[in-house]
């Protein structure tokens, strides 16, 4: 067989080398920086103390940050070595013989047994089943769960056994490998027969890799491996996201950047740039090194891992999983969130709602009539004795109306790809399924669920699918009649077509029917012109329902005999074969006669509509993106409350080129606070010629509803809005069609639903249901954007105060440049003493969670990002130079006669000043804020006795110690008391008023 021939199956993913994590770490600019200066202590003119005052903190902050990412990358490592040790069995000429994963090379032929992954992309050569074909879940792949019918290449399939595939001489011509999931190109030839054999191969014989074999055992060769592998090129490697919180931060660190440049040349100006100025500037650089706090990114990032262990063990949001938990605080500032529909807003279970016959509609309240009227055409109407004259109109129309019904119900039967499935003590067997199991024992599986839904309505109404395969199959009347069905061809759904058909041969009489089903904006051009397709389409699309045309035409066996001929030769075609095969179908979709239209609903996910309200009460603006046409699309969005009843609709008129993109936009101008809903067609037009301004109103809409929306488009438009507002988005999915979007977003969030794992894998954050998201964002994602913005104000206001005292301190002492605090006080300082209690402060909260879901408006706060700005950041400046300069002169004007005195007042002052700043900034008291406050004091008392090469132990026992720290102390903090006393008095925040 002819291949390329990558070797592994996966991709392995090796540790990063310590070189990596290292140039990682040091590629930013403050991490490089206090590296710099760390060196710069064994240069003996510029020491300004013990080396382990610089490279300490330097080690912890680099150790916490590389075993992070190193528990990430063994995690990863972990995870891929168990893929590539996975063993499945390979035919050889010796028999078969186990095989890692990792070793499968393209040609080998690999068994696969039930409930096993398929480790690379094959060919499906056999199965065990009877009945020919193999069911594959998908989930992982599409995001799809529903199964789906794969069928063996035929001539390997009527081999006697496995171990003939290895004698027969063959060979498979097959495209070259890209990223298209749901369709392929090949043939399969074999040599050695006369003639030779030739098959086309499609979709329908494909295994791709990362599928799980839901029936029977089956054998296939390996296609693509490696780089390769469908499902590896259509992963993308998600951005890097970094928080806008991050972003803010690191610019308010640039700030104390060249605040300290700008100090430190200050200095050396007080002294004239005497002598070697140069090296001057570099030690006060070094000594003011303080007003940029090395620690900063280790507290927020240990506050990170504190919100996600949060939030994980929230018990009123079960099942929550944070699997990024470097963006936490973005919950916390969403503006616009993107959701999708099906099996996000509603449940992805379908109802059987509404059949229309045209003239006649039957919905949920009148199927026992649609159940009578099957029931008369298969018991009733072979027994009626002649028709007397009086009756003759009314049996007539009662004959008519039955016919109607009964061949609109045997269509919706029979034009499907669902199949039954038996399942007892573990065994599915179709062919002893109707002798042996009940009815209960049967489970349909379809690659959609609307199929199911309308193969278990005509079994409710009388008709029942109880076999299939790949060849035939069965439906049984209320009368217990077995109908028999031969598959002639099989034309399935795709998303370009839009439609499915089937042509069957009914095996009583004869007959050859083709029977279409699909979306009525293609059907409505193949069935015969009537007048209520469009108008009654339209109405049960806004009732919200899906809306499926029925159709079907009777063909002769010379018609059917020169379709299949044509059709044959256009599957074998290796270039353009899907234009071929499509124009071939075409040639009988013509002039079809309509049966009916049949209108299924998906009912809406549990509390959707107060979520969305409380979302929309927060500031919060939705805008729902979904592959649904229009009709439909905008009915889930009003049940949704998406849009409320007061609001007006603009829907946007389908445009074709600019002139109409530019009229249409004038109209919708014109308008109001009204939401907007687009097709995915316009959409394209708009963003082609007017990107700028469409998007400039339709971000002043409350809500946007976009229709027929591809997976590109939705991380378009989510890329959109981030350029053009420079808001955050969160985007919400459940489906594989749902990753692009998510990941794109600055917050992307999955649901764990009907759809696989692949959104909930793909995502940020993944919740079980989506009325879970407005407790996630009202709650903690509230929560850590406070918590964060307090956090990061108190490192900050830590380091300025000590770099305020130094500047103080050098002043006075004719600017030199001397360490006020030298050897473990500094270390001690910002670890030992403070580091516990403003720690704490991740645990604090303004409001009880019940509050925050009861007033979403208090979200609204911190869509301006006022926890931390440069208004917030400036008074925790002025309360640090405040704060700083008072102990620092409070000590110089009180010590008696020794420096060591100076050092034991304001280092004691300082410790107390922080502690109490902690205690008043506190506003919900955790037990275990009150441990880290009394457990740092404690700390800092018992060190005393071993700190007597800084500070006289003997002095800071004396009353004249006590009273002078108390007093500076009480100096540095009571006037802010005061204040803060006054700003809640007079001017107090939002939330005050719900705690009071």
């Amino acid at each position: 067989m002819m291949f390329s021939s990558p070797r592994c199956v996966f991709l392995n993913r090796c540790l990063l080398s310590p070189s990596q994590v290292l140039f990682n770490q040091f590629k930013y600019f403050f991490n490089l920086y206090f590296l710099l200066l760390a060196c710069s202590q064994f240069v003996p003119e510029m020491r300004l103390g013990a080396l382990y005052t610089y490279w300490v903190p330097l080690g912890f902050v680099l150790a916490v940050t590389i075993i992070r990412e190193a528990v990430e990358e063994i995690r990863c490592y972990t995870r891929d070595k168990e893929v590539n040790a996975q063993v499945y069995s390979r035919l050889t000429a010796r028999g078969t013989v186990k095989v890692k994963s990792s070793s499968i090379q393209v040609g080998d032929l690999i068994i696969v047994e039930k409930n096993q992954r398929v480790p690379a992309d094959m060919i499906f050569l056999r199965t065990s089943e009877k009945n020919g074909s193999c069911f594959l879940r998908t989930d992982q792949l599409d995001g799809e769960t529903d199964w789906k019918l794969r069928l063996p290449v035929a001539c390997t399939q009527r081999l006697p056994t496995a171990a003939d595939l290895l004698q027969i001489r063959s060979y498979v011509y097959a495209e070259e490998p890209n990223i298209d999931i749901h369709n392929f190109v090949g043939t399969f030839t074999r040599e050695d027969s006369d003639p030779p054999i030739s098959e086309s191969l499609s979709i329908e014989n494909a295994l791709w890799a990362g599928t799980v074999t839901a029936s029977g055992t089956v054998v296939g060769v390996v296609l693509y491996t490696g780089r390769e592998l469908r499902s590896v090129m259509n992963t993308a490697n998600p951005r890097s996201k970094i928080g806008l919180f991050d972003l803010e931060v690191n610019c308010l660190t640039k700030i104390l950047f060249g605040a300290l440049v700008v100090v430190s040349l200050v200095m050396v100006a007080l002294q004239h740039f005497a002598g070697r100025w140069y090296l001057q500037i570099l030690r006060f650089l070094l000594l003011f090194s303080n007003i940029i706090p090395i620690s900063l990114r280790v507290n927020l990032d240990m506050g990170k891992i504190v919100y996600s262990w949060v939030i994980r063990r929230d018990s009123k949001i079960p099942g929550t999983v944070v699997r990024s938990s470097t963006i936490p605080e973005q919950l916390g500032r969403i503006s616009y969130l993107l959701t999708d529909k099906t099996g996000t807003l509603t449940q992805n279970e379908m109802v059987f709602k509404r059949l229309h016959l045209g003239t006649v509609a039957y919905g949920l309240d009148s199927m026992d009539e649609v159940q009578s009227h099957i029931f008369s055409v298969y018991t009733q109407q072979p027994q009626d004795p002649p028709a007397q004259k009086g009756s003759a109109p009314t049996t007539k129309v009662r004959r008519t109306m039955s016919s109607r019904v009964h061949e609109a119900v045997k269509a919706i039967a029979l034009c499907h790809n669902v199949t039954p499935v038996y399942e007892s003590n573990g065994v599915t067997d179709q062919a002893e399924a109707e002798k042996q199991y009940e009815d209960s024992c049967r489970v349909y599986q379809a690659s959609s669920p609307d199929e199911v839904a309308l193969v278990q309505w005509t079994e409710s109404v009388g008709l029942t699918l109880v076999g299939r395969d790949q060849s035939s199959m069965q439906l049984r009347t209320p009368g217990d009649q077995i109908l028999n069905f031969t598959i002639l061809q099989l034309f399935p759904f795709t998303y370009e077509s839009k439609r499915m058909g089937i042509i069957v041969r009914d095996e009583s009489t004869g007959e050859i029917t083709f029977y279409m089903k699909g979306a009525d904006v293609v059907m409505a051009g193949i069935v015969q012109y009537n007048d209520w397709l469009e108008e009654e389409c339209g109405n049960m699309a806004r009732e919200g329902l899906r809306v499926l045309v029925v159709a079907k035409k009777s063909l002769a066996e010379e018609q059917y005999q020169d379709f299949e001929a044509r059709y044959v030769q256009a599957k074998l075609s290796v270039h353009d074969r899907s234009l071929k095969v499509a124009t071939v179908i075409e040639s009988l979709e013509m002039e079809m006669e309509l049966l009916c239209l049949t209108g299924v609903e998906d009912q809406l996910q549990a509390d959707v509509r107060p979520t969305l309200e409380t979302l929309r009460n927060a500031g919060i603006k939705v805008w729902m993106l979904t592959g649904d046409k229009l009709e439909t699309a905008t009915c889930t969005a009003k049940n949704a409350h998406l849009v409320t009843r007061n609001q007006d609709i603009h829907i946007f008129r389908l445009v074709t080129n600019r002139g109409e993109a530019h009229l249409e936009l004038n109209a919708f101008r014109r308008k109001h606070d009204c939401a907007l809903v687009i097709s995915g067609d316009s959409l394209e037009v708009c963003l082609k010629y007017y990107e700028y301004e469409f998007m400039e109103l339709a971000c002043q809409c409350p809500a946007v509803v976009c229709c027929r929306c591809a997976p590109t488009q939705k991380a378009q438009i989510v890329r959109l809005l981030q350029e053009r507002t420079g808001r955050l988005t969160c985007a919400v999915g459940d489906g594989g069609n749902d990753v692009s979007m998510i990941q794109e977003s600055d917050c992307g969030v999955g649901v764990e639903g009907k759809e696989g794992k692949q959104a909930s894998l793909a995502a940020d954050f993944s919740i079980t249901q989506f009325r879970h998201l407005g407790r996630l964002l009202m709650v903690h994602g509230r929560n850590s954007y406070k918590r964060s913005a307090a956090l990061s104000q108190f490192v900050i206001h830590r380091s300025l105060c000590i770099s305020a005292m130094q500047a103080v301190f050098s002043s006075v002492f004719y600017f030199a440049s001397v360490p006020l605090y030298q050897g473990f006080l500094i270390i001690g300082y910002s670890t030992i003493y403070t580091m516990f209690p403003v720690f704490s402060l991740v645990l604090d909260k303004d409001v009880k969670s019940e509050v925050a879901m009861l007033y979403p408006e208090l979200y609204k706060d911190l869509l301006k990002g006022r926890p931390l700005s440069y208004k917030t950041f400036l008074i925790w400046v002025l309360i640090s130079i405040y704060q700083g300069s008072t102990i620092m002169y409070g000590a110089l004007l009180l010590f008696e006669s020794e420096f060591v005195h100076i050092v034991a007042i304001s280092f004691t002052s300082l410790i107390l000043t922080e502690l109490l700043m902690v205690a008043l900034t506190i506003q919900s008291w955790h037990w275990l804020m009150t441990v880290a406050e009394l457990l740092s004091l404690a700390c800092y008392i018992a060190s005393l006795v071993f700190l007597h090469e800084f500070i006289d132990v003997y002095f800071i026992a004396t009353l004249s110690f006590l009273w002078k720290v108390s007093v500076i102390t009480l100096v540095s903090c009571l006037p802010l008391y005061v204040l803060k006393y006054l700003r809640r008095r007079f001017s107090p925040p939002s939330y005050s008023k719900l705690t009071s």
